[in-house]
């Protein structure tokens, strides 16, 4: 095993405790309302957990890409990205249980994290080899834009459609306040 100084162990481990603390939040869940302003905000500080066990498991990703230090051996290497994937793949049932669908979507969006880092991609190339994969990357830039492109839209026109929802509701309710002072206003006068 890796010595303790090593920073990916420290970062595994903060992970694993926040994954700890979200487990027992979400037992402690069982003793709140099955409702409420406290249930709310129970689940909210459960939400905002696993977002950050998110972005630490994206962190433990990136560490492992760029290992400082002694150089690890495949052997390590592998045992660490099960690791890693054990962890994800609770967080996205954790996600998934508090319907964070975007949480366990977000490779869908951005592309898988195993991408070859672009560095390792230009060993042993010449410069009509380095142009191409610039090339090559290049277009994956611009289909990574369009996908990104197509969920803004989506989004916007998603939030249009919430305004125009609350712009509804605004107006009933404020009918509904002039209809209810009118009718009391009628009776105090009658």
């Amino acid at each position: 095993m890796a010595a303790s100084s090593d920073p990916w162990i420290k970062e595994y481990n903060e992970a694993v405790k926040i994954a700890d603390d979200i487990n027992g939040m979400i037992s402690e869940r069982i003793s709140l309302p099955a409702s409420g302003p406290e249930t709310q905000r129970h689940a909210s500080a459960i939400r905002r957990k696993i977002t950050i066990l998110g972005t630490r498991l994206d962190g433990l990703h990136s560490l492992m890409s760029r290992p400082t230090g002694k150089p690890l051996t495949e052997k390590e290497m592998n045992r660490r990205k099960d690791m890693v994937a054990n962890l994800r793949s609770k967080a996205n049932q954790m996600a998934s249980a508090f319907n964070m669908s975007n949480f366990a979507n977000r490779d869908s969006l951005l592309g898988p994290e195993t991408k070859a880092d672009a560095m390792s991609r230009t060993v042993g190339s010449d410069n009509s080899g380095l142009v191409g994969l610039q090339r090559q990357i290049m277009k994956e830039q611009d289909e990574g834009l369009e996908k990104l492109e197509e969920t803004v839209i989506s989004t916007k026109h998603i939030a249009l459609a919430v305004n125009e929802e609350l712009d509804l509701h605004t107006r009933l309710i404020v009918f509904y306040c002039f209809f209810l002072l009118y009718t009391f206003a009628s009776k105090i006068s009658a």
